[in-house]
Formats: structure tokens, sequence, C-alpha cells
């Protein structure tokens, strides 16, 4: 996001004068769906495209906060009984909130702010503006005091107790510790992480967004959480140290299948073969093995359609798209029922790939996927 367009749109709507300019991006996640809640790892990275606000104290207890993509004015107080009404300025209220309940003097600030991370292509761009705030106002209100982790937390809650999803922390952690030619391994049991390059020579990662989402996603995924929880009670009587899916092993489970259905078994067998394949993957990136690394990426999908069963007809088409054009990885991203695929694409391929791939999904479909290249990028930062 050009920093230039954010600051003449914020002397337009305020005072004439300028503040402080912040960003944060959105993020991708390599491999690792569905592993989270299972108390495993996931592999994501932040993106080249982001949030970027602009935002300067203003004297008052007042937050005055203009929306330059909606062209939306909203101005709010910071107490508790002064959360705005709009879904946009909620998230900004909302992290303002959390903040001061982790004492950092949050005062009225004018700010405006814009976007470009896709909407409602799994991209996270709310993690991106929840992040973008947290940053600035431990910048300029808190003196830095916060950790990284606690910014990433205060997105996390902002979801959790004001815009009413109770999202995992993957998306805010990526956006605030995005590290340029880096992906991130997060252990979400314990919260460790790790960086591993990622230099992919000769590749592009490109993401083909279906532009569908099925209704089902929110009961499908409560029924797969159930799922799991039901496998690890049946692997329990056998191994009462199995707390997660992630420390059951495939043994443990064909122990416990007699005890589950076979829709459990099957949802609890992709779960334990993705958080090995996330471990496989980190190896390969330090062996530079990126066939390796595709070769993972379709067994994720394969995993995701035929055992958890939460691709689409149109995610499968993609899919196949990729293998029949010699596509070195590719999968659903994302919790599924729609959305994108994340392909690894090598740069000779690339171009008659995707003219390809958009031809023949608008022939099946009636419409064309939206292209979007992703680089791995840094994670919040001040930017002047």
């Amino acid at each position: 996001m050009d920093i230039e367009y954010v600051r003449s749109r914020f002397i337009k709507h305020f005072d004439g004068s300028t503040g402080s300019v912040y960003t944060s991006p959105g993020r991708i996640n390599l491999i690792g769906e569905h592993t989270d809640y299972n108390g495993g790892y996931v592999f994501p990275g932040a993106i080249d495209k982001g949030v970027t606000a602009e935002l300067k104290p203003n004297g008052t207890d007042k937050v005055r906060a203009y929306s330059i993509d909606m062209k939306d004015y909203v101005e709010f107080g910071l107490q508790e009984e002064d959360a705005p009404r709009t879904s946009w300025a909620r998230y900004i209220f909302g992290v303002c909130r959390e903040m001061i309940k982790r004492g950092v003097e949050v005062k009225g600030f004018n700010t405006a702010f814009a976007g470009d991370v896709p909407l409602g292509a799994g991209m996270s761009s709310s993690a991106a503006l929840e992040s973008t705030y947290a940053y600035a106002f431990n910048d300029m209100f808190g003196n830095n005091s916060l950790d990284k982790f606690t910014l990433a937390q205060v997105g996390q809650a902002t979801e959790h107790n004001y815009c009413g999803v109770k999202c995992g922390i993957m998306d805010q952690f990526a956006s605030v510790f995005g590290k340029a030619d880096h992906l991130m391994r997060l252990d979400c049991r314990s919260l460790d992480y790790q960086y591993y390059p990622f230099r992919p020579e000769g590749y592009k990662l490109v993401l083909l967004d279906s532009a569908v989402k099925h209704e089902l996603a929110s009961s499908a995924y409560n029924k797969r959480r159930q799922s799991c929880e039901s496998a690890v009670a049946a692997i329990r009587q056998f191994h009462p140290e199995v707390s997660f899916l992630r420390d059951a092993t495939m043994d443990m489970l064909e122990e416990a299948k007699h005890a589950i259905t076979e829709e459990d078994y099957l949802r609890a067998r992709y779960v334990i073969e993705e958080i090995q394949r996330v471990l496989d993957v980190c190896d390969a990136l330090q062996r530079d093995d990126y066939e390796t690394v595709g070769e993972k990426m379709y067994a994720t999908h394969e995993g995701m359609s035929k055992l958890y069963e939460v691709s689409c007809e149109e995610l499968d088409f993609l899919n196949q798209c990729a293998r029949e054009h010699g596509v070195t990885g590719s999968r659903v991203m994302g919790g599924g029922f729609g959305g994108c695929t994340i392909n690894l694409v090598k740069a000779d391929f690339y171009d008659r790939f995707v003219q390809e791939a958009r031809n023949s999904f608008a022939k099946q479909f009636g419409h064309y996927p939206k292209v979007y290249d992703v680089v791995i990028s840094n994670g919040a930062r001040r930017l002047d």
C-alpha cells in the first residue's frame, strides 16, 4: 500500500498535518490446516499485501477514524460503553480496549487507513488491521512496553471480545512476527516458533481464488473439531498421556479404531498425517528441496478433500489443473468450502498455468478465478 496515498487522505480528512505511519501484512499458510486446535503446528508467512494507517494524537478522549477504502468516517470514545456499531471501526475500538486492559494509556487520535489484502480470500485482512493498530499504540502510547506475542494476543482478543470470532492466534502471529524470505513454524500448543528460509529461486507463489464460499463452513468446522475430540477420547483409553491428536501416532489411532466411527477415524488420520507433513516440509526447506515441499502440498489437498472433506468442487478443479500443468505443489488454503488454492509454480510454467487455469475454470463454473501473486515479506512495523 502506497504510504503517500494514505498520507494524502489523512491530510485531507483531518487538520492538514501529518502523523506517524504503520503497516502490518496479511498472511498465507504454506501447510498445516486444521492442526491448530489439535495442538499441532502451522506454517504461515507474512505477505506483501496488508493494511497501512496514519495516526496522530488529537488531544481529546475521542478516536476519529476514516476508512479510505470504505469512504466512511466514524468517531467513538475509549470506554467500554463507547463501542461503535460500524463493523470495521469495532476492530480499531477492540484493539484500543485490549491495549488499555494491558496497561497502555491509549489517548484520543485521528487516523486514516487503507488495505490491499483481498477481502474474503483467506489472507487475514482483519489480523492485518488489528496488528497495525496494536503495533502503533504500543509505539505511540506504550513506549514499546509490550512484546510481540502480547501484540498478537491483543489482535486475537479483539476478535474474541469485540468481533464475535473465536479464532486461533496464527493470523495475528504471522502479521506481527513476519520476516522477509522466511516462513514460521508455530507450535500451537507451546507457542514456540522458529523461522525457516523460504527463497524459492525459479519458483513463484500464486493464489487462485475460486471466489466462492459455501455455507457449510461454520457448522462443518464444529463437527470436525468434535470428531478430533472423539478420537482423542478413544485413544486416551489406551494412552492417557494423549491430550491432543498432536500427541498421537497412526498406530495409536489404529488401536482405537474400533471405538470410533469411520468418519471420526478419517478426520483424525488426516490431522495426524498433516502434523507430520509440516515437519517434513520444514526439513525439506532446510535442504532447499522444493519438489518435496510440493509433494506434501498435494498430499495435504488430497487429505483435505478425501479424509477431512473440507474441499469443494471448485477447489478440487483448480488443484487438478495444477497437476495437469506441471505445478510443483498445490492445495486448498484455509478452512475449506471455498476460497483459494495456494500454488508453488516454476517460473517457466507460470504464465501458461495461470492462463489455462483461468480459462478452464471459467468454462466450467461461469466466472474467472482471481489471481494473487504473493511474496513473503516483513511483519508489523513503523514506516516513517
